[in-house]
């Protein structure tokens, strides 16, 4: 940049030089400086050129990579509650991140016009004082040009980044229930709700390209004023002999470049485009993480899980609680309950995926808040109704399992038959879901967790899969805590005790059999045979 800005300065004088040699004033050839001069300024520009577009990539990546880990470092334990929604995350990532990137090229662009600028009225200074005083006629005009502008793009900026936020999380919401919206007809009715906000992203488009319109038109006024005024002045000095011809060209070249900080509006652009990307992302940056604990599990613990006055809120209102549970050390408990009586958000408790708001949860006698996140991470384990697969390949995926625990999980037989094995990459698998949650129960049993914690990670399954499944399972993690959410009798049935959830709170703990009297109970299981016995 400043090689660029020096030798740009540099080509007026030069060509002034030139000019005085052609005409005989001056002896000397000063032909080869100017040939010099125009070479680096067009290395100059081809480096610049090359230069602020790497730049801009290297700083969105490592923008998106503190967001990322800032992200995950908040987790998922309830600290984005009320916070931006996942499709507006999504768009800060790309979006905003992508354009604050630009931040640094965009600056140092505005720098470069700026600095250009300081140097060509030095030139008119140094040419005649008078040079210098007729540009300045212009200064002012400018520099409030320039105010006024980045004042009403910079809202404009984060408003039209605001919408693109709601048009993302929007579309993210529907395309997770795209097959609810087919089943019910009501592709027309989501596609109106996902682009009503389309009309304010117009007005904030709208809004932008009126003020970079006004703005350029304005500049192109000023610029061609500022050089009449600059140029009239250096005629009459060149008429009472003052000037050399030369210096005229000089004089109309440092004029030019003068004037060029106020039609930078592209570059202006991208300055209050790339703050309001910044603001964007600094908010979710200013977003603190819950206090990391430092403590360990003590030895030889069972994993006994004790909730204690633990209470789950979405704004005022009571999700799950005020409740107290205790799980045996070495114990299987099923979660029963109807749908949203807390079931998963309760199974959700012991690894921090969610933080109650009241109350605590301590394994082993050590509350799961004040755990290092390694300890929690290596004491509790968990299988989903849809897990993630991260990694390159299912062996990534898998996360150090091995043969014994595809076996026990039931997935050695259809791992076998993909095209490449546990080398398989992710982006080629074709899996049902109760191969997917196979996968995920695989992924569980390679880790040594004192509490596992099973979250309707068999409902994929066929009875007689997920009973060949249940009795591996039993035999694989036998001695180990583990909670189950349950929504079949013979889950339920297996498990030393059940925990019965009621409209959040805990209605009974008991063997299945002792609550098998309870209609609201049975009701509460989705096993249609179940029902039909004991109608």
């Amino acid at each position: 940049m400043p090689v660029e800005a020096a030798t740009t300065l540099a080509l007026p004088a030069v060509l002034a030089g030139a000019v005085d040699a052609a005409l005989g004033h001056r002896p000397g050839h000063a032909y080869l400086p100017l040939a010099l001069v125009l070479a680096l300024a067009a290395a100059a520009n081809a480096v610049a050129a090359a230069a602020g577009p790497a730049c801009s990539a290297e700083a969105t990546a490592e923008l998106r990579g503190r967001l990322v880990r800032h992200l995950l470092a908040l987790g998922p334990g309830g600290r984005l509650r009320g916070g931006p929604p996942p499709g507006d995350l999504a768009a800060r990532l790309l979006g905003s991140a992508g354009d604050a990137g630009g931040r640094l090229p965009a600056l140092l662009g505005a720098a470069t016009a700026l600095l250009t600028s300081t140097g060509a009225i030095l030139g008119l200074a140094l040419l005649s004082p008078w040079l210098a005083l007729a540009f300045f006629a212009g200064v002012v005009p400018g520099v409030v040009l320039i105010r006024l502008f980045l004042r009403q793009a910079g809202p404009v900026f984060a408003r039209y980044q605001e919408v693109q936020a709601e048009l993302a999380a929007r579309l993210g919401g529907a395309l997770s229930g795209l097959r609810s919206i087919r089943a019910a007809g009501a592709e027309q009715h989501e596609a109106a709700r996902v682009l009503a906000p389309l009309p304010d992203l117009s007005a904030a488009g709208h809004a932008l390209w009126r003020a970079q319109r006004r703005t350029a038109w304005q500049a192109t006024l000023l610029i061609a004023l500022v050089e009449v005024l600059v140029l009239t002045t250096a005629g009459a000095l060149l008429a009472d002999g003052t000037l050399a011809p030369g210096a005229l060209a000089a004089a109309a070249g440092w004029a030019a470049l003068g004037a060029g900080l106020f039609e930078q509006v592209e570059a202006l652009v991208g300055v209050a485009h790339a703050r309001a990307g910044q603001a964007r992302a600094d908010e979710l940056l200013a977003l603190a993480p819950s206090p990391a604990g430092t403590a360990a599990l003590p030895a030889g613990g069972r994993g006994e899980v004790v909730f204690r006055g633990v209470v789950v809120r979405d704004g005022e209102r009571v999700l799950l609680g005020p409740l107290d549970l205790t799980v045996p050390g070495g114990r299987t408990v099923a979660l029963v309950g109807r749908s949203g009586s807390g079931k998963s958000l309760l199974a959700a408790l012991p690894g921090r995926l969610r933080d109650p708001d009241e109350g605590e949860v301590l394994i082993d006698g050590v509350p799961v808040a004040a755990l290092a996140p390694s300890e929690l991470r290596q004491a509790v384990g968990y299988a989903f109704g849809r897990p993630a697969l991260v990694g390159r390949t299912v062996r990534d995926a898998l996360a150090g399992a091995g043969e014994a625990e595809a076996a026990a999980a039931r997935a050695d037989g259809f791992l076998r038959r993909l095209p490449a094995g546990w080398d398989t990459p992710l982006d080629e698998l074709r899996l049902s879901g109760g191969e997917l949650q196979r996968l995920g129960l695989t992924r569980l049993l390679a880790r040594p967790a004192r509490v596992l914690v099973l979250d309707d990670a068999t409902s994929g399954l066929d009875l007689a899969t997920e009973y060949q499944v249940t009795r591996a399972l039993d035999h694989a993690t036998h001695g180990r805590t583990r909670l189950i959410v349950a929504h079949r009798a013979p889950v339920a049935a297996r498990a030393d005790l059940v925990a019965w959830l009621d409209a959040g709170r805990l209605r009974a703990l008991a063997p299945h059999t002792d609550l098998l009297p309870h209609p609201a109970y049975r009701a509460a299981l989705s096993d249609t045979t179940l029902h039909a016995a004991t109608a």
